[in-house]
């Protein structure tokens, strides 16, 4: 096992090219959220080439499993890769752009695939050398509610594990850096929709009137106040309303108006005291301005929450990978990401690899018509992910 740990860097820099060209396939072909039906297939197709123990197919409606059974006894770790793409058109001008009209992997999902079949690709050919079982997690519509983690893990996708991994590769974080933390490392994500109802009228005689409008926008200062006067200065929380819709003509005070917005938080009573304050406000608002209002909450993903003793596994892996100095303590994000639900299951982290360069064009945000990699950090998050399940497994003999 310590010869695989040693060699595992270079075992993985000989797959880059591979997974290269499998990335850039899946870039070309993209899937939305629950209709992925050609990324799959291939990914069970590559899988089984492998001579994995098992292959399922349909876990939790499109997600893929691999089990890779080592030559010694032992856990059971799991490691995880998305691969739904998302409603964007392609702006790029490479030549592996998007041949699907207004789809695109516009967050790396692509190339979360490529590296963890690169991986297994290598441990397969090692699997004598494991002390237990590797699963890897293929997982269909990270990005659209209700995702497809919860579906795998109620469809038993981490029956029998242990503790699972999970990278993102971030565009914001230069490619050789890696970032890493125990605790909460990503937000609960909630979103919501106000309807306000008033009383329409000529814009010339607003008495005879309940502005919608004036009540909406109201609304939108009120709920400022949940982060500055309803929570802990030392706790976190964003309300944030992200479209206002309202009226149809200069001179008529609109009958209603709507607004949606996004509750993000960390903790699961800041996210209670949240929910329960824009409901307070927003209906109190309304009523005190002669009209009325609805709150329609959704709870989205919850907060991504490392394990201490995981996440230290990650980041010693990490710093085998690229050093001491290119590791850095993670700074949690109100970004949401269903790998939550797998956490709440087993132990374990998530850990962000760089994979930012200007000057390869991987200069812009995810979920950015532009967005791209320097495609070799996907050496990096194999290695890191590589060597956090074997050091679980090492750490974990009996």
């Amino acid at each position: 096992m310590s010869s695989l740990l040693s060699q595992l860097k270079g075992h993985i820099h000989d797959m880059e090219a591979q997974m290269v060209e499998w990335r850039r396939h899946f870039h070309q072909y993209p899937e939305l959220s629950f209709h992925e039906v050609k990324t799959p297939a291939m990914i069970a197709d590559i899988l089984r080439g492998l001579e994995l123990d098992e292959v399922r197919t349909g876990v939790g409606g499109r997600g893929v499993v691999g089990v890779l059974r080592g030559g010694q006894p032992g856990k059971t770790v799991a490691i995880r890769a998305d691969f739904d793409a998302l409603p964007i058109q392609d702006l790029k001008d490479v030549p592996y752009k998007s041949k699907v009209p207004g789809v695109m992997h516009a967050c790396g999902h692509d190339a979360h695939t490529a590296t963890l079949l690169g991986l297994a690709s290598v441990l397969a050919n090692h699997r004598e050398e494991i002390p237990g079982t590797i699963v890897f997690v293929f997982q269909h519509a990270e990005e659209e509610l209700p995702g497809g983690a919860i579906q795998m893990v109620e469809d038993g996708a981490l029956d029998g594990v242990d503790a699972i991994f999970g990278a993102h590769l971030w565009s914001s974080a230069p490619v050789g850096e890696v970032w890493i933390g125990a605790g909460p490392v990503m937000a609960n994500a909630d979103d919501f929709t106000i309807n306000v109802q008033g009383k329409g009228g000529h814009g010339a005689i607003p008495q005879q009137t309940v502005d919608s409008i004036v009540i909406g926008s109201q609304i939108v200062m009120n709920l400022q106040t949940i982060a500055s006067r309803n929570v802990s200065p030392l706790d976190s929380v964003v309300v944030t309303v992200g479209t206002f819709t309202a009226g149809d003509n200069f001179n008529v005070i609109a009958d209603t108006c709507r607004m949606t917005g996004t509750a993000r938080s960390f903790s699961a009573e800041v996210r209670d005291r949240a929910e329960a304050r824009i409901r307070e406000i927003v209906e109190g608002t309304a009523r005190m301005m002669g009209g009325s209002a609805t709150v329609e909450y959704t709870r989205g993903y919850p907060a991504v929450i490392n394990t201490e003793a995981e996440a230290e596994i990650v980041r010693k892996s990490a710093v085998e990978a690229v050093g001491e100095a290119a590791v850095k303590t993670v700074e949690p994000t109100m970004g949401g990401e269903d790998f939550s639900y797998y956490l709440q299951k087993v132990p374990g982290a998530f850990v962000f690899i760089g994979a930012g360069n200007p000057e390869k064009g991987a200069a812009y945000p995810h979920h950015h018509p532009r967005f791209d990699i320097d495609e070799r950090s996907m050496v990096i998050s194999a290695e890191v992910l590589g060597k956090s399940a074997l050091h679980y497994l090492i750490t974990n003999q009996a």
